[in-house]
């Protein structure tokens, strides 16, 4: 990411150098010690990582995050590889980031403010544009105390903006406030329109579908190979923000239902930019049937699961019926797939934990499942149950009936693929 702040310099017609640092604090945070989500990020920021640094402390040092100690280590680790900036994988106070920045003498930024460069980036609507430059002012304002020393200059008298005596650092806050307000006006209206359409298909009678899920789990792909459309997708974090309707004809059912692709969530997804997208959110938290996209090359797609049902509790959305969709089946070793396509699966976290869910594996790319997936939405839609089981081999029927293994039970099927760790894409795929 690079950052622009006046008292440092980046090269302009080359990435930024990036040290990446992550702090584990235990209390049972979540903690990346390989730090690959974070290098992805900087690597969609258009940064280069070029080194990386884990720290151990009980809790953040008050002035410099990682205590003076291992703000020097980082310092020469910046200079050995004559680095442009310092990436953050936890949240750092404004205070933490200008001490630091201080010592290191390049810039300093967190995973928030990386999230945030992300998205305005890739923010292509008008509604987009707004919601992250709502976000990016919310962040900002925290963040204007004494950072520059221009802040600290008086404006004021005559033919001077702002009242006597009235800092730059008043003025700029004041800015800064009076365009979050209009952002936020303007906002209610996208929010209203958005709501009209809405009230329009639940008119229509038109059944919703919307896919949700961790970034890069391959909700586009999915979304392009079910709808035929041509939304952008790519193998990055946040290919897509804005969200994108299309019609689902389904053979099984006769009709057509309505399927939405939205904004990926991720670890720590910022609590502003939760709120900034509250309309495009919206869209999830008004389906009737949620998609829940799980990349299933991942090895850490339990915690990847879990932030999912964090952000969809936290728009209203957790009890929406859902299906789990493992994505990416064509990524998995032979050894590594599962004897069927279908099954069940114990939901995680939240307060419909425990709760039993349909489970489809799939490939979006080779058209691998999607048939059934198209069957099982028909079914719900028509409130059908969801086969339990479904394709099954023939020893749990026999057990159901008394015979063959009478101690097998669904507890004994497996819950989830073998472990990817040893799976070369695992962590890209």
């Amino acid at each position: 990411m690079t950052t622009q702040d006046p008292t440092h310099s980046t090269p302009p017609l080359e990435a930024a150098r990036a040290i990446l640092v992550g702090v584990d604090l235990g209390r049972g945070e979540a903690f990346d010690p390989t730090l690959d989500e974070l290098a992805l990020l900087a690597e969609s920021a258009g940064d280069t990582p070029v080194a990386r640094i884990v720290a151990k402390r009980k809790a953040p040092d008050a002035a410099l995050f990682v205590g003076s100690g291992k703000a020097d280590e980082i310092k020469l680790m910046v200079q050995a590889h004559g680095a442009h900036t310092v990436l953050f994988d936890q949240a750092i106070s404004p205070a933490q980031q200008r001490n630091l920045e201080r010592h290191l003498g390049v810039p300093v930024a967190d995973r928030t403010a990386l999230i945030l460069e992300i998205f305005a980036a890739r923010a292509q609507s008008f509604e987009g544009k707004l919601q992250v430059e709502l976000a990016r002012l919310q962040y900002l304002a925290t963040r204007l105390v004494r950072r520059w020393s221009h802040l600290e200059r008086q404006s004021g008298g005559i033919g001077m903006r702002g009242g006597p005596g009235e800092r730059q650092i008043e003025l700029d806050r004041r800015m800064i406030d009076d365009r979050i307000k209009s952002i936020k006006e303007r906002l209610k209206k996208v929010q209203k329109q958005r709501a009209t359409q809405r009230r329009a298909r639940a008119r229509n009678g038109v059944f919703r579908v919307s896919l949700v899920g961790y970034t890069n789990a391959g909700k586009s792909t999915l979304f392009n190979a079910l709808t035929k459309a041509r939304a952008y997708a790519a193998n990055q974090l946040f290919a897509t923000l804005d969200t994108t309707t299309r019609s689902l004809y389904l053979e099984e059912a006769g009709t057509s239902v309505s399927l939405s692709d939205t904004v990926g969530f991720i670890r720590d997804l910022p609590h502003k930019l939760v709120e900034a997208f509250k309309a495009t959110l919206q869209e999830a938290a008004d389906a009737d049937l949620l998609l829940h996209v799980v990349d299933a090359a991942s090895p850490v797609l339990t915690e990847q699961m879990e932030e999912v049902e964090r952000v969809l509790a936290e728009i209203g959305a957790q009890h929406i019926p859902q299906v789990l969709v493992y994505n990416k089946l064509d990524l998995l070793e032979e050894t590594q797939r599962p004897r069927q396509l279908q099954d069940w699966l114990t939901r995680i976290g939240g307060e419909h934990g425990g709760q039993r869910l349909p489970r489809l594996f799939v490939s979006a790319v080779h058209g691998e499942g999607l048939d059934e997936l198209r069957a099982m939405i028909a079914s719900l839609m028509q409130a059908e149950p969801v086969p339990e089981y479904a394709g099954l081999d023939t020893d749990l029927a026999q057990a159901r009936e008394g015979g063959g293994d009478a101690d097998l039970n669904p507890q004994d099927l497996p819950q989830d693929p073998p472990d990817p760790q040893d799976h070369p894409q695992g962590r890209t795929g």
